[in-house]
């Protein structure tokens, strides 16, 4: 959805508001979904697809693929996605699965195996670029993710090409798969990590969805750097019963404690 007026600060938290609702609908599905992870990185989508409507080419890779259901959320509220995908997620015979393809609408690559989205977006911004045309290529990575390669080779290629383009944001909420991200596979000074690969680096945090929507409205226009936005997040973000949990991973529900937590989003 193409719009001439940005969204103003309250409609952005509103619709994180709306989505979070919707993500907790898909965890009392038939198999319930990533929670912790599509609640964290719900801001960060919301402001990403608020570039993305401009409509100046901008694409938006959910690298972590994983958490799809927050993906399918935020592309409702923004609206891209004209249905509902809560009472569809998960089920025989509909698009939205445990992680995205290009059936979704909103959705122009399939993610799943992590590190892949990096370089989905960094490609993507690459061709923007030699077309001569605007438009970001904006990668949503877990820290987890981090730890495979394929993204720091990607780093290597965005900085060697100078791929001012393109945006590689961190959902940091310290969680992963197995546990916490500090006890499997710490990753200290990251800012200084993309600084060395070439990046210019902000830290913010990555629940303001309005400053996020500016950080990404900004012109990088002739910047020969790539940019990479370490966002500083809270695992099932919203909801207090599982707020910085390393088990709210994956997470299935009935309908009866679905409608209570979904009293409970803040």
């Amino acid at each position: 959805m193409i719009t001439a007026e940005r969204p103003t600060e309250s409609e952005l938290s509103h619709r994180a508001y709306r989505a979070r609702q919707l993500v907790v609908d898909m965890a009392a599905g038939p198999r319930g979904c990533h929670l912790g992870g599509s609640l964290s990185v719900l801001d960060i989508l919301i402001a990403a697809l608020d570039r993305a409507a401009r409509g100046d080419g901008t694409e938006v890779v959910l690298s972590k693929g994983h958490a799809a259901a927050g993906l399918y959320a935020a592309l409702h509220v923004s609206g891209v996605l004209p249905e509902n995908p809560a009472p569809l997620y998960g089920q025989a015979g509909q698009p939205y699965t445990g992680h995205p393809g290009p059936k979704v609408p909103g959705v122009r690559f399939p993610t799943g195996s992590l590190g892949h989205g990096v370089p989905y977006a960094a490609g993507w911004a690459m061709a923007r670029k030699l077309a001569g045309r605007g438009g970001l290529g904006i990668a949503v990575a877990g820290d987890g993710e981090l730890q495979e390669g394929l993204v720091w080779e990607t780093c290597q290629v965005a900085a060697a090409r100078q791929l001012g383009n393109f945006v590689l944001v961190v959902d940091r909420n310290g969680g992963q798969n197995d546990g916490m991200v500090a006890d499997i596979s710490p990753m200290p000074r990251l800012a200084e990590r993309f600084e060395s690969f070439g990046f210019d680096v902000v830290e913010t945090d990555g629940h303001d969805v309005a400053g996020l929507a500016a950080l990404f409205a900004a012109d990088r226009t002739g910047s020969p750097q790539p940019l990479a936005v370490i966002a500083d997040t809270v695992k099932g973000k919203g909801l207090p019963p599982v707020e910085g949990r390393a088990n709210s991973h994956y997470v299935t529900i009935d309908a009866t404690r679905a409608a209570k937590w979904k009293r409970m989003i803040r």
